[in-house]
């Protein structure tokens, strides 16, 4: 992936810095993987908004992406680098020899006509290839890792990141998330080779509000300039300050820094480490 930076012709291109898409090898997905995607605004199954700023956007459709990596000792070829609007990493469409084609996270230096592969007893250790934890060496860097075995890779999906494998032990791996986070995870766990692709995802800079409105997010308003009614910020005369200990939410809850984690969650006992503060 390669960046530009727009000529300012216009205001909105002052401060732009778009993708250039270089490392696009297919523009058109493949049909058989693709599946409406309908859009729900941010409301929950009660119609009501569960997640604020949503809505709108440019229509886009889901691509099925393979995250289990369960189809075993079958060759795959990498037909092609697609751009997916769904995720800012790309996405790889491979075909196995059996004739079925799948798309997968596309790791960095994953190039069209490579030979990718899955097993759970023996491949070798390159990038692309899936494996049990079990199988990869220490101080291997992964993505797409399952936290439970064969319910598919839930860690390390978006742009650039990827899952250091530490040491393993007593039938857990001991890997160091990206946010600096250690923790165990069961060896009969998959992961796939590599840091996963389009690291330049972080530096684009969209460069007016349109942009953030393709993208289906709506503006945000502060609390301070609202009234006492709408949150707990506002009100006064001119700009005021909060008036409280410390900035809350529009319901009244603490925020900034504030643990929103439930306590004694059975997955607490594999954190050996919290990520830093």
């Amino acid at each position: 992936m390669g960046l530009r930076k727009k000529r300012p012709m216009t205001p909105g291109q002052r401060f732009q810095i778009v993708d250039d898409y270089s490392d696009i090898t297919k523009h058109e997905p493949e049909k058989s993987l693709l599946r409406v995607l309908k859009k729900k605004g941010g409301r929950g199954f009660g119609g009501r908004i569960s997640m604020r700023h949503r809505g709108g956007g440019n229509k886009k459709k889901y691509r099925l992406v393979d995250f289990k990596r369960d189809k075993d000792d079958i060759p795959a070829e990498v037909l092609a680098i697609e751009y997916d609007p769904n995720r800012n990493a790309r996405i790889a469409l491979i075909k196995y020899s059996d004739g079925e084609k799948r798309y997968i996270i596309a790791p960095l230096g994953l190039e069209v006509g490579r030979t990718v592969m899955s097993s759970g007893k023996e491949a070798e250790i390159e990038v692309g290839n899936c494996l049990p934890l079990r199988l990869i060496p220490a101080g291997t860097i992964v993505h797409n890792v399952e936290m439970q075995p064969g319910r598919g890779g839930q860690l390390a999906r978006g742009a650039g990141v990827g899952v250091m494998l530490l040491a393993k032990e007593s039938g857990y791996a001991i890997v160091r998330m990206p946010s600096g986070e250690q923790r165990m995870i069961n060896l009969d766990c998959r992961a796939t080779i590599g840091q996963v692709g389009n690291t330049d995802a972080r530096n684009v800079s969209l460069g007016k509000a349109g942009k953030t409105r393709f993208l289906g997010r709506r503006p945000k308003v502060r609390g301070s300039v609202m009234n006492p009614c709408d949150h707990p910020h506002g009100g006064g005369e001119g700009r005021a300050p909060i008036g409280r200990a410390g900035p809350l939410t529009p319901w009244g809850k603490p925020t900034l820094g504030y643990k929103t984690r439930r306590g004694k969650r059975r997955s607490d006992r594999f954190i050996l480490s919290r990520r830093p503060t």
